[in-house]
């Protein structure tokens, strides 16, 4: 297994990904439903602030990683959000996401970041059996608020 950081022009691995993603979570139609056009993901992997990962088995994607730089304001630094991480059901219990997570570290002390954080639902103890072993853990309060139209 080896980790491969996506980027423009890899649109199987890319496509790959996010169906890896929709698998995971029983989630097929929200992740390739509808994937976005190549000049999109292009655009989207060019930007230095997105992380896109894949643990790759040969040419199998079996990890997926998906994280942001949040450039933040109130000082000169960054943090990194691990927005979405899955691995395949048949490769799990082999360090692929602990992996994937480390690797993301290392890019956050790559682009000088301050901390790399993820959220888990109650309702998933393999990713919070994860995430426990390798940072701190903190309880909050995550909200959901729909867009508002303007007028």
């Amino acid at each position: 297994m080896h980790l491969a950081r996506l980027t423009p022009g890899d649109s199987q691995r890319f496509a790959d990904w996010l169906t890896l993603f929709g698998e995971a979570f029983e989630e097929v139609e929200t992740y390739t439903g509808a994937m976005p056009s190549a000049g999109y993901r292009d655009r989207l992997l060019a930007d230095p602030n997105f992380i896109a990962l894949a643990a790759m088995d040969g040419d199998t994607v079996v990890g997926a990683l998906a994280a942001y730089v949040l450039v933040k304001f109130e000082r000169e630094r960054s943090e990194i959000y691990i927005y979405d991480l899955a691995v395949d059901e048949a490769h799990r219990r082999k360090g692929i996401g602990e992996a994937l997570v480390n690797e993301t570290r290392r890019i956050a002390h790559d682009v000088g970041a301050w901390v790399v954080y993820v959220q888990a639902d109650h309702v998933d103890p393999p990713a919070i059996a994860l995430y426990t072993k390798l940072g701190a853990r903190e309880e909050v309060l995550h909200f959901d608020m729909t867009p508002l139209e303007r007028g």
